[in-house]
């Protein structure tokens, strides 16, 4: 038989845990990260080669659907020197596309108010679903890069990468230059070296 003594230290050796117990519990507070990007690619790479070390811009996909807040000849402009900067990096050289090109290289870049996810799946085929949940939408807004590369005489693309991130119209255009070259060059990775 348990004493009543027993009894009593037991309650108290028990509340004395439970109190311990919650004391160590700890909130950790999920902050929402203006940074974060999603990505999705789809296509097969397996046709490039040693032989295929010569690329063009693609003759019609190289849009920009935004409003006044970007400028889009210079987007354009920009997004085209971190390109050709990535791509000699792994060996490919630019030419005209009249000189016989192994592949073509397409592009575009759309804010989520001008064109919404729906619109570029119906467009691209591909969405990556970046969530807004917890994000200032007075500072920040949803942007998509999309890259598309195509074998020459073919309508079809090869390969396809689709990435979105959020824009900060208030971060200096320097940085966000940087950051966005940081991004074509996370999207254009798994583009082989020649």
């Amino acid at each position: 038989m348990i004493s009543k003594r027993n009894l009593i230290i037991k309650k108290i050796i028990c509340l004395f845990l439970i109190t311990l117990l919650t004391a160590c519990v700890s909130v950790e507070q999920v902050e929402t990260s203006s940074t974060r990007t999603t990505m999705v690619t789809t296509g097969d790479l397996g046709f490039i080669s040693d032989k295929t070390s010569r690329f063009a811009w693609h003759p019609s996909l190289e849009n920009v659907v935004a409003d006044e807040r970007l400028d889009g000849d210079k987007v354009v402009r920009h997004m085209r020197a971190s390109i050709i900067q990535i791509m000699e990096s792994k060996g490919y050289r630019l030419v005209p596309i009249d000189e016989s090109p192994d592949l073509l290289i397409g592009f575009g870049l759309a804010l989520e108010s001008d064109m919404s996810d729906a619109e570029i799946l119906s467009k691209a085929g591909l969405v990556a679903g970046l969530s807004t949940a917890g994000i200032d939408s007075e500072q920040y807004e949803k942007g998509s890069v999309l890259v598309v590369l195509f074998k020459p005489m073919q309508l079809e693309p090869v390969w396809r990468v689709l990435a979105q991130g959020f824009t900060d119209f208030k971060q200096s255009g320097k940085a966000r230059q940087q950051r966005f070259d940081e991004l074509i060059s996370l999207m254009l990775r798994s583009i082989p070296r020649v």
